[in-house]
């Protein structure tokens, strides 16, 4: 699910940044690339909370019942369980496009648009359908990150001879808390920055570009952060390497 999540997560930088790039560059895109850009956009930034509820589900069943894990968690059932993710994330920007299609005359995928959401997709029950998906994603994301994270650190006190270990795992929680609620945003966002431009029409750039660094940008560079500088042999490595180049030797 790792490997899931990194793949993901460099498929949905580079579509954002493309996306972005190209809209502030050209204004004006074909409204079928831009359909294509913004859905695959969508499903790859909703995906990552759901991958990351996944992955806390996982750790609680190996740290709950790790005589069971073995047989819990196989990799048929992860594939099985990564597939359901995707299509539960493919839902919402599929039904955008058939509503689209059902409500706009052919021609409006000829024209040339500002590559936005709210642009792209204007039929209002579009809104109000998307505020459903997204509360319904949002509770379960939500329960799942508190239900697997209370019980992970009730165990983790009871387990734990030393404080140090239960320190480690608490700021452990704490990083991947604080993961998830940053792509939990993506739930949240469209409908707020739809409300905002609405009231600010004049700080349309600003708002789309902020709530840019805060959806797509930040919650990305807490998975190096938390998966590698926090692995001990990964961090004593890079150490090494970092202190090897700073007095100019190179590491045997």
């Amino acid at each position: 699910m790792f490997i899931c999540m990194v793949v993901n997560d460099a498929l949905q930088l580079t579509l954002v940044t493309a996306l972005y790039v190209v809209s502030y560059i050209f204004r004006k895109i074909h409204a079928s690339v831009c359909c294509f850009l913004i859905m695959t956009a969508v499903l790859t930034t909703r995906s990552t909370p759901l991958i990351l509820a996944g992955m806390a589900l996982e750790r609680y069943i190996a740290i709950s019942f790790p005589l069971h894990y073995s047989q819990m968690c196989t990799v048929p059932r992860t594939l099985l369980l990564i597939c359901i993710i995707f299509l539960l994330t493919a839902a919402p920007p599929v039904t955008d496009l058939l509503i689209t299609v059902v409500k706009e005359p052919p021609r409006f995928f000829h024209t040339s648009i500002f590559c936005d959401h709210s642009l792209l997709f204007r039929d209002r029950s579009i809104y109000y359908k998307n505020c459903v998906f997204d509360g319904m994603y949002l509770s379960c994301v939500a329960l799942t990150l508190i239900y697997t994270y209370c019980k992970i650190m009730m165990t983790a006190r009871a387990a734990s001879a030393g404080l140090a270990s239960v320190k480690r795992a608490r700021n452990t929680v704490l990083l991947h808390g604080v993961q998830l609620l940053l792509c939990m945003l993506a739930f949240v966002v469209p409908s707020l920055q739809a409300a905002l431009i609405s009231l600010f029409p004049h700080l349309s750039l600003e708002i789309r570009y902020i709530f840019f660094l805060l959806v797509y940008i930040i919650p990305r560079f807490l998975s190096p952060i938390i998966y590698g500088f926090r692995d001990e042999l990964f961090r004593k490595y890079w150490t090494r390497d970092l202190v090897c180049r700073s007095h100019s030797i190179r590491p045997m």
